[in-house]
């Protein structure tokens, strides 16, 4: 479990505590809450960034009470696989304000049950800040916050702020998504809802912005005179594991595509806000994803392909079929595995192709945005033993987060020779990072009320729009997907879209 732990630096020095706050997690008992919110908050704790009143409020049809879920929260700190002893003190502090609420979401009394435990909180405290978190399955996103609402529990008048955190997949197609979109506004301002991606929370991601903005010598040559193409990799080890049943329905592309791929496609693509503020960098990244070329369905069969995992062996150890996993149909034909080929039509990026690819039971976790530049002429040396191959620059998210450059100098010797060289920035090793799940910040912020990393309605609707017409193309095909063998870098047919171009991926291995 260790590997779910990244590493991520903590808020800097003087960075206030977020307010009073209760924190009430719908969907309390389930695996998200022991094994990232938990850990999350704990950071936080022990960093002096929550008040002294800060409050935790499981809410969950399984029976329970205070003791019961303080205990299991405590295991499951204890148990996660974070590096180094826990700070008892810290982890008591947190504990001290951990409820426990038994109800059915579908139980108007639940959420008066809530009520009354705010109120009596605003009574104690003089403020009843509450953040709503909904980590629970997507059918019941909208009927929660209905629920929320017909309570008075959104309603920011006079007890202070009230925010709802929903977690992906919000919506399946352009259709439902807008649809959610309607009814969460319909009992909600867009600035009370936390849309969270948690690979926004990932420092490298958020340096992507000081990285390009920040060092004068990479900006002047982010776009399409000196790039000649961008490769964003989602690679991930594991199947499907006990999700089968939601993963059989949902595949590669509905699962990652629209949210963490585009995410990191826009945050690499943008312009530069004129601010930090959260609607002017959102604003930007908006633009990125509406200026992505719109494909038809001719042209998204070619530049689009998918594959599905075969058995194979991964990390040593013998893997099953997609189609032989538990509730799994034996004949499916979901995706466990998408690349594809994009455009983005603006002045910066006219002609650059960006090359996406994102799967399961791959060689190797990685995820990770390569940028490689354009080639330096070769006339120079036309006579040397090697010529000069383009420079990379590889941003790592996950999980050995950091940033390399590539580039080209003459090995020792009396005749001209190249060779590549590599510098390497890794976060853990420079900063020195504690590590982290990558919830903090986001946690934080929503405490805060800062939404720059949380995604708005627009773009959570423009990431569906750039990919309805595949999910068009291919709910029309009869054919399976590509099968590759678990362990691999992915289907054949993925270094052919690249092969095409006279491009290759970057090795997973």
């Amino acid at each position: 479990m260790a590997a779910l732990i990244s590493p991520s630096p903590a808020k800097p020095a003087g960075t206030p505590p977020a307010p009073p706050c209760t924190f009430v997690i719908f969907g309390a008992s389930g695996d998200l809450t022991g094994r990232l919110l938990t850990p999350a908050l704990y950071h936080l704790m022990r960093e002096g960034l929550l008040d002294p009143g800060f409050e935790i409020l499981g809410v969950d049809r399984v029976e329970n009470n205070d003791e019961g879920f303080r205990k299991t929260l405590g295991q499951a700190l204890h148990t996660i696989g974070i590096e180094g002893a826990i700070d008892e003190a810290a982890w008591g502090r947190l504990a001290a304000g951990i409820h426990y609420l038994t109800g059915d979401f579908a139980d108007p009394g639940t959420f008066q049950r809530l009520a009354e435990h705010l109120d009596q909180r605003g009574k104690a405290t003089g403020k009843s800040n509450a953040v709503f978190y909904l980590a629970v399955a997507p059918r019941f996103f909208a009927p929660i916050a209905t629920a929320l609402s017909a309570a008075g529990l959104l309603d920011e008048s006079d007890v202070g702020f009230r925010r709802l955190v929903v977690e992906k997949p919000f919506g399946t197609d352009l259709a439902s998504a807008r649809d959610l979109n309607a009814r969460l506004l319909a009992v909600a301002s867009e600035r009370q809802i936390y849309r969270i991606d948690h690979y926004l929370g990932k420092e490298t991601v958020q340096n992507i912005m000081a990285f390009r903005f920040g060092n004068g010598i990479f900006e002047p040559i982010w776009d399409r005179d000196h790039i000649e193409h961008v490769q964003i990799t989602a690679a991930e080890t594991v199947g499907v594991e006990r999700r089968g049943r939601f993963y059989d329905a949902t595949g590669a592309l509905r699962d990652m595509v629209p949210n963490h791929l585009f995410q990191l496609l826009a945050m690499t693509a943008m312009e530069a806000p004129n601010s930090f503020d959260a609607d002017a960098v959102r604003t930007e990244k908006a633009k990125v994803v509406e200026a992505v070329r719109d494909l038809t369905p001719e042209e998204a069969a070619k530049v689009v392909v998918r594959g599905q995992y075969g058995a194979g062996t991964v990390l040593g150890k013998p893997r099953a079929a997609y189609r032989q996993e538990p509730d799994v149909a034996p004949d499916s034909r979901t995706e466990t595995y998408v690349a594809m080929k994009l455009a983005i039509d603006n002045w910066r990026w006219s002609g650059v192709p960006f090359y996406l690819r994102t799967g399961k039971s791959l060689a190797v976790r990685r995820t990770e945005i390569a940028i490689q530049f354009k080639r330096a002429p070769a006339v120079l040396f036309r006579d040397a033993v090697n010529a000069p191959t383009p420079n990379l620059l590889v941003i790592r998210i996950q999980p050995d987060e950091g940033i390399s450059l590539r580039f080209a100098a003459k090995v020792p010797g009396r005749e001209m020779r190249l060779g590549q060289v590599e510098m390497d920035f890794r976060y853990a090793e420079h900063f020195k990072a504690e590590p982290q799940t990558g919830y903090e910040t986001l946690i934080y912020d929503c405490l805060t009320g800062d939404p720059t990393l949380f995604q708005r309605a627009d773009n959570i609707e423009s990431g569906w729009s750039e990919v309805q017409t595949i999910q068009t193309l291919w709910a029309g095909l009869t054919d399976p997907p590509d099968i590759y063998p678990a362990g691999s870098d992915g289907p054949a047919c993925a270094d052919e879209l690249l092969a095409r171009d006279g491009y290759q991926w970057l090795p997973l291995t």
